[in-house]
């Protein structure tokens, strides 16, 4: 397992509840976990909404102390920087969507190729506008790649209609995850969807890794 777990997307890609699944599954298996919230561009739905039942698990919660404010490209508290340079920690960090949030993480990009030790997943969501074809996917991709200075390592197929997913929702969308990672090069790390539907879509056959989620408030 890699130290850092990295997670970008579009903007409502989901990309803050795969990065919460990830965290509490190393907390279950007694590692020590930090989680980062380092979005600047999505105002809702954030990490720090699910901070006491995380708390509750034994997982750090770093938040910027100007989440949910219009606060373009701002400075990093010092605290920040010790999510890389203490290593003695998991670290899972949900960073902003799109180029423009990517550029917070090219701050990091020095202290991450040092380390040698991460993932960077790709979230991705077919049903939301700019990446409902593989080849628009792909293009975003491209784009937040080319901020932060970092390649992506895996895809995740987060594919959903909030409340209203159904079993058939994510299915209807393997092929083109499947066709994304063709287009990329890049591995398949699973598909996400929400826990009460997860049974089912093992069941299928269809899906390799499932991640079951566990939607936050307001989703």
């Amino acid at each position: 397992m890699k130290r850092l777990s990295l997670f970008c997307g579009h903007f409502g890609s989901g990309k803050t509840n795969v990065a919460i699944h990830f965290a509490e599954r190393m907390a279950a298996q007694g590692l020590p976990v930090t989680i980062a919230d380092l979005d600047i561009v999505n105002p809702y739905f954030r990490t720090k909404d699910s901070e006491d039942a995380l708390a509750a698990k034994g997982i750090e919660v770093v938040t910027l102390p100007f989440a949910n404010t219009n606060v373009d490209l701002p400075a990093l508290p010092k605290f920040v920087y010790t999510l890389f340079t203490d290593r003695s920690r998991q670290a899972v960090l949900d960073i902003g969507g799109d180029d423009r949030g990517a550029l917070v993480l090219g701050r990091f990009v020095p202290f991450i190729k040092e380390e040698g030790s991460f993932e960077l997943y790709y979230v991705v969501n077919f049903y939301r506008y700019l990446t409902r074809t593989p080849d628009e996917a792909l293009q975003v991709l491209r784009e937040i790649e080319a901020a932060c200075g970092l390649p992506f390592t895996a895809v995740i197929n987060n594919s959903n209609l909030g409340r209203e997913t159904t079993v058939q929702t994510v299915l209807d969308t393997e092929k083109k995850a499947a066709d994304l990672c063709v287009l990329t090069g890049l591995p398949l790390a699973g598909t996400a969807i929400r826990e009460d539907l997860a049974e089912q879509v093992r069941k299928s056959g269809l899906c390799g890794t499932v991640i079951p989620l566990t939607l936050q408030k307001g989703v």
